[in-house]
């Protein structure tokens, strides 16, 4: 058995172990799913069945389901259409294009035929969502069946999902398909698509899509016939032909939680193995303006790849593949969809995000609508810190541009909470700024707090500990907190569930008895602990550390060459505090709060006091 197998099997023993756990207090449901799709690439309708084993590990008994069907936002007068229509800030590649959709450029998923264990079942159909009645509940702990035929139509690509994109792809199939909502132990999630991200149910897929010869298809899971061609198969293989003038591509997708693909009949499908065993798969589009960037391209996802494997965890699949398609960059299970027409900077910067999804979601699968910054903002924070090391881009703060981007969001007046649903922020900008650059300096500044060597350990106990799980943000917090030996529940709290800001200034500082006191002042209401820092006309640098009192354990020196001193706790109520520096002001030069600026204080303008 290879590595890549072994670690396989031991992530999907630990799935198996967490599925068993009915009667502790973490459980998820769990779903398999049986698909054949005819695809007619001429007028871009499909047709399918579906079978769908799903097993509720829940405590409850479940007298109703919902499916999500995608494909149904993209229609006038959806709610994705009607929402872009009246925002301030419309999604320039929606604008207003969803409400000038033909019949024949709209997308649909429509429901020909549901049963449950063969028994017929009633349903509605209400915008994207599919709300099923059920023949027969599901108690806690048993598994039932579910038949569908369906079709659909694949829409003029707008977001994400579509056909003809901007590039000339010709289908990029995501969201394509009747998906179960997710249940766990806050209900269903039966959200409408209106604009944000997905949830879905761990399970296995296994799909079969038939389409015209000529197109190429990548996307998520293990091509089971190689012989197809079209880049799989071995060298010397002899190929099945084609029936009537289509090929059937057979994917099987072990414990994932989406499904996507794409196809092109025009597309360049190189592959690369990369150091630890994966296969690592490129489609794009056979033009030669591109064609030297995709290939460059190829080694730096390998390079990305190592660098996740060993700052995260280890990726359990035997491949992965970057996708020319969609309408930007979006993350899938074991593949990505990105526009390809770019420079070769950002074409590694965008596959640098995305391929980061796959551990900051598709293995660590948050709720994309309720926390939509530890997806986002999670995945900023590592793709930036791994495109420094890749691309040798020697920034002393990788995350400096995240700071900046939460600073104009906190001083714009269109702050609202991490909490706030991801659909219902007032702005596209604001929710942006908040999921991306505040997500991402949430997780930069908890390196400030518990010290960067406990934030990396941090971030791999969390992938160890939740991988092929559904975790939540307190989830996350406590993973830190048993690596730091702190109590964080007051920096979860204030950064993600307030707008609290944080603003700390040197209020005073003279000369007594020969002694320099400084007095600070917290003028912001989030607390932090201070790290000050002294700079004497010697030039030795000498640092203070004032811990913050409700955190109730402090952090190490960040530079252990570098003298520390240890002062009282700072409660946070208190809106001053005053310590003595043993020299007189003669001697000192400068004084900073924070002077790696790692704390994100909305006004540094008061954070240094320089001799006159």
């Amino acid at each position: 058995m290879n590595l890549k197998a072994l670690i396989s099997l031991s992530f999907l023993s630990v799935f198996a172990f967490a599925q068993a756990q009915n009667n502790t207090s973490y459980w998820q449901q769990h779903v398999d799913y049986k698909m054949n799709i005819d695809m007619d690439v001429d007028n871009y309708t499909y047709t399918g069945d579906q079978e769908l084993v799903y097993t509720n590990n829940s405590p409850d008994t479940l007298s109703q389901v919902f499916y999500h069907l995608y494909f149904n936002a993209f229609q006038p007068g959806s709610e994705m259409d009607v929402r872009s229509l009246n925002i301030k800030d419309p999604d320039g590649r929606v604008k207003d294009r969803i409400s000038k959709l033909k019949p024949d450029e709209i997308g649909f998923i429509k429901v020909d035929k549901l049963t449950q264990n063969g028994s017929a079942l009633t349903y509605t159909v209400a915008g994207t969502v599919l709300e099923v009645n059920l023949a027969s509940p599901i108690a806690p702990g048993e598994s039932t069946t579910f038949n569908m035929n369906f079709n659909g139509q694949v829409p003029v690509q707008i977001r994400r999902s579509g056909r003809n994109n901007a590039e000339g792809v010709a289908l990029s199939m995501t969201q394509w398909y009747p998906k179960l909502a997710e249940y766990d132990f806050e209900g269903w999630h039966a959200d409408p698509y209106i604009a944000r991200e997905f949830h879905g149910v761990w399970g296995d897929f296994d799909v079969k899509i038939t389409i015209d010869s000529k197109y190429t298809i990548g996307g998520t899971g293990n091509l089971q016939n190689p012989e197809i061609g079209h880049g799989y198969g071995e060298p010397g293989q002899k190929a099945i032909k084609p029936v009537k003038g289509k090929y059937t591509w057979h994917f099987v997708a072990p414990n994932v939680h989406d499904f996507a693909w794409a196809a092109d009949p025009n597309y360049i499908h190189d592959k690369l193995t990369a150091e630890d065993g994966t296969v690592l798969h490129f489609f794009y589009k056979d033009d030669k303006e591109i064609i030297e960037n995709w290939k460059k391209l190829q080694p730096k996802t390998a390079d990305l790849l190592a660098y996740y494997n060993e700052h995260v965890g280890p990726y359990p699949y035997d491949q992965y593949s970057v996708i020319q398609g969609g309408d930007g960059g979006m993350e899938y299970a074991m593949c990505t969809l990105i526009t390809g027409g770019r420079n070769l900077g950002s074409l590694i910067g965008v596959t640098a995000h995305e391929f980061a999804h796959t551990w900051f979601q598709f293995l660590m699968a948050t709720n994309e609508q309720k926390h939509e910054w530890m997806d986002e903002g999670f995945t900023s924070y590592i793709s930036d810190e791994a495109m420094n090391v890749v691309m040798d881009e020697k920034k002393p703060n990788p995350q400096a541009g995240n700071y900046n981007s939460y600073f104009r969001l906190a001083t714009s007046g269109f702050e609202q909470p991490q909490t706030t649903y991801a659909d219902r922020y007032s702005l596209n900008a604001a929710y942006g700024a908040s999921a991306y650059s505040k997500g991402a300096v949430f997780m930069a500044q908890l390196g400030y707090i518990i010290g960067k060597e406990n934030l990396d350990k941090t971030i791999k106990n969390y992938y160890k500990n939740w991988h092929f799980k559904h975790p939540t943000p307190n989830d996350f917090k406590r993973e830190a907190e048993a690596v730091s030996g702190m109590q964080l529940d007051w920096y979860l709290v204030d950064w993600t569930q307030t707008t609290n800001t944080i603003d700390y200034a040197i209020k005073n500082v003279e000369e007594v008895n020969g002694k320099t006191e400084v007095t600070l002042e917290r003028k912001g209401l989030m607390p932090m602990p201070i790290d000050f820092y002294v700079n004497a006309t010697d030039n030795v640098n000498e640092a203070y550390y004032i811990p913050l009192r409700m955190m109730r354990a402090d952090k190490s020196n960040p530079f252990p060459d570098m003298k520390r001193t240890q002062l009282e706790d700072w409660p946070w109520a208190l809106p001053t505090y005053t310590f003595t520096i043993d020299k007189p002001l003669s001697e000192i030069k400068a004084m900073t709060i924070d002077a790696q600026q790692l704390m994100a204080d909305i006004d540094r303008s008061n954070n240094t006091w320089t001799k006159q």
